[in-house]
């Protein structure tokens, strides 16, 4: 099972230079976790920056994987993560989603750079030349 984080999404939506490694687990929607909160991170920014008809229809390709709300087990997990690991709340409410789902979270946040549940790709700069 994977959970492709907020930043992950908005690259893949953004066509961004790490757009290309988030496409494994966005293909296969049968197996993809999107918690909740991530619908409220992308929705925000893609409101914010091109408008309410893109914002909705990147939520509609969200909703192709499996929408999972915040239970209160999920967020009490996430607040001892949140405690643990010093993340942010929605950094710590997606690890919580992943340890309870058994999930692989993608990601280009650097918050989970050392957690070994996260395949982490770091976030290029646009015109910066890489490696193959």
């Amino acid at each position: 099972m994977n959970i492709v984080d907020s930043s992950g999404w908005l690259e893949y939506f953004s066509g961004g230079p790490n757009a290309d490694h988030f496409l494994p687990p966005l293909q296969k929607p049968s197996s993809l976790i999107v918690p909740a909160i991530t619908i409220y991170e992308v929705f925000k920014v893609v409101l914010r920056e091109t408008g309410e008809n893109e914002a909705l229809q990147s939520i509609a390709a969200m909703q192709k994987g499996s929408v999972v709300d915040l239970t209160a087990g999920i967020a009490m997990n996430a607040s001892k993560l949140s405690l643990q690991h010093n993340l942010p709340m929605a950094d710590s409410i997606i690890l919580a989603t992943a340890k309870t789902y058994k999930c692989i979270i993608w990601t280009q946040d650097s918050g989970f750079e050392n957690l070994k549940q996260a395949k982490f790709f770091p976030k290029k700069n646009i015109g910066q030349h890489h490696e193959h």
